[in-house]
């Protein structure tokens, strides 16, 4: 928890405000038990009306210090949490954003929703009880027994006989309490991770009639979290019983030895009656200790879950301080590069070696599980070579600095991804503060100006989540178009043309013929493959051949194979 509340450090003036308010409020609630047994013995039993009068007036001045400094305290108090549940949620985001793609695969998206969300939430609660009650409680405890002691020995005895048994069985619980609230958050991963997946997934889930099973399949991972939640509350509501019946032992203790020290003239009436003010009180914080260790054991599973983010090690990119100069030379050098992911021990790419000069485009083919992203994974460095070297521009890309190496480079994902805005606002993710015919140009060569143009709204067309209102060559023709914004000396394309249809993908590899650029296409068609300086066939890891097309048919049996087969499906088609 040390790490994560460290983020409260800059707040460190508002928290000692909030904790003098708290004091304060403390103080006088300490103070109100021995006026009232003033007004008893002094004035009520004396007869004297002025003492009376002069304690009661005392007695709501300390009532108004009271609420004004509970109502200043809860004001400071929410300016900590809120500000510090900002700087966390903020410091966990960009954490997370400067993970490597192998931390990624290590910590489910569900997962880190779950942290950013519920488990910061739940800290920043903690925060605001600790400054607001959580300290108030056990100070008002103990300041209650101070108080009694003050006002009679004998009698606050009987207060404090059961508080360390109270205090052993608070301490048991509250372990426990901390490691069900940890089951309780890894429930609430699963279910996230089974909405996140059935949402993704929904319009497949219809089309094949799996909505009953999949509620079904929901139902039990939630009934799991509902059963782990129920433990966890059935041993936080246990607490309270058990404490008000240890203090209501108490207090009858005082009230029956009390009677007796009045009868004997050892105690009088306004002494029992701030004890027994002071046990009522005792018994209110004893009261909230339920909800602050259940608060507690919570947000102390969280904060653990939240520093497995803040203090992992290894997450980050490694950007070397390398070269920042930008060299659009655009040549791209595998030498004998082999590479397994982190993790796994079987290689995915065995001694790769190929040169693609400037604007030359390279063809890449192979079955799946062949290599092919693997391979382009490597290029923009989303992971580290385990054997040999990629050298972009003439250099090893591990003496770039990222920020440099990635800007020379569009990248169009095999699964098309856009983000809820504008659909200018997408294609501006290619280049910041790109101008509007720069959008335009690259949605002209990615064939989709004349669709977007047809839009009630044009470029300020609002896409839906993950593109939803669009279809699926529309939204690879925004993804090529965004590429294409910011120009590269290096263009990515991973299977990124399957949604279109034969006429729009010819007249989009005649644009992109045009551009100054080398590419690398992973490509399952022949005819695409045709259109490349040079095909790259892989097979299991390993280049089963390279050559041009013409080579390929005479050299390599396989691809000969693969272009006998889509000429007989073609034929097939045409049929």
């Amino acid at each position: 928890m040390k790490t994560v509340f460290s983020y409260a450090k800059p707040y460190t003036f508002y928290i000692v405000i909030a904790l003098i308010l708290m004091l304060l409020e403390l103080a006088v609630e300490l103070m109100q038990p021995l006026v009232i047994a003033g007004i008893i013995d002094d004035g009520i039993v004396a007869g004297d009306r002025d003492v009376i009068i002069q304690l009661g007036i005392l007695l709501m001045v300390l009532s108004l210090v009271a609420f004004a400094s509970g109502v200043a305290n809860s004001y400071f108090a929410a300016h900590v949490s809120q500000s510090f549940s900002f700087d966390l949620r903020r410091s966990v985001y960009g954490r997370i954003q400067s993970f490597s793609l192998a931390m990624f695969n290590k910590f489910p998206a569900s997962g880190l929703i779950t942290r950013l969300t519920s488990d910061v939430t739940l800290v920043q609660q903690i925060l605001f009880m600790s400054l607001r009650i959580m300290l108030r409680a056990p100070l008002l405890v103990i300041g209650s027994m101070i108080m009694a002691f003050v006002v009679n020995p004998k009698l606050a005895i009987y207060l404090v006989v059961v508080f360390p048994i109270l205090l052993a069985f608070l301490y048991i619980m509250v372990k426990k309490g901390v490691t069900y609230f940890s089951f309780v958050q890894q429930r609430l991963d699963r279910v996230n991770r089974m909405v996140q997946e059935n949402l993704q997934a929904v319009r497949l889930i219809k089309a094949y009639l799996r909505g009953k099973y999949e509620a079904n399949r929901f139902s039990e991972v939630a009934g799991s979290l509902k059963t782990d939640t129920v433990k966890a509350f059935r041993i936080m509501e246990i607490i309270l019983p058990i404490l008000l019946f240890g203090m209501n032992l108490s207090l009858l203790a005082v009230l029956w030895f009390g009677a007796f020290e009045i009868r004997s003239g050892d105690a009088q009436i306004g002494e029992l009656v701030a004890i027994v003010n002071y046990a009522m009180r005792m018994t209110g914080a004893f009261s909230m200790f339920s909800f602050i260790i259940m608060a507690f054991a919570r947000s102390k599973a969280s904060s653990e879950r939240i520093e497995e983010i803040l203090l992992a090690e290894d997450v980050r990119e490694k950007d070397t301080k390398g070269e920042e100069k930008l060299l659009r030379r655009g040549d791209i050098v595998f030498d004998n590069v082999s590479f397994t992911y982190p993790g796994t021990t079987i290689p995915v790419l065995k001694n790769l070696s190929f040169h693609i000069k400037p604007n030359e485009k390279l063809a890449i083919m192979g079955a799946t599980g062949s290599g092919k992203s693997s391979l382009l994974q490597l290029i923009p460095r989303f992971y580290d070579v385990s054997g040999g070297r990629v050298l972009i521009h003439g250099r090893d890309v591990r003496e770039w600095s990222l920020s440099a190496l990635r800007k020379t480079i569009g990248i169009v994902p095999q699964q098309s991804l856009l983000f809820t805005g504008t659909i200018s606002d997408n294609l501006s993710w290619g280049k910041e503060q790109a101008q509007q015919e720069e959008l335009s140009d690259a949605a002209v060569k990615a064939q989709i100006h004349d669709t977007v143009e047809r839009f009630p709204k044009g470029y300020y067309t609002r896409v839906g989540q993950k593109g939803v209102n669009l279809s699926g060559g529309q939204k690879q023709r925004l993804s090529i178009a965004r590429a294409l914004v910011r120009k590269p000396s290096i263009l990515i394309l991973d299977d990124s043309t399957s949604a279109l249809d034969v006429k729009t993908e010819a007249a989009l590899w005649q644009e992109l013929e045009q551009e100054k650029a080398t590419m690398l296409v992973v490509t399952q068609k022949i005819r695409t493959a045709m259109r490349a300086d040079h095909i790259l066939l892989l097979e299991e890891g390993e280049i089963s051949a390279y050559g041009t097309h013409e080579e390929l048919l005479e050299d390599s049996e396989l691809y000969r194979k693969i272009a006998l087969s889509q000429q007989e499906e073609e034929v097939d088609e045409y049929v």
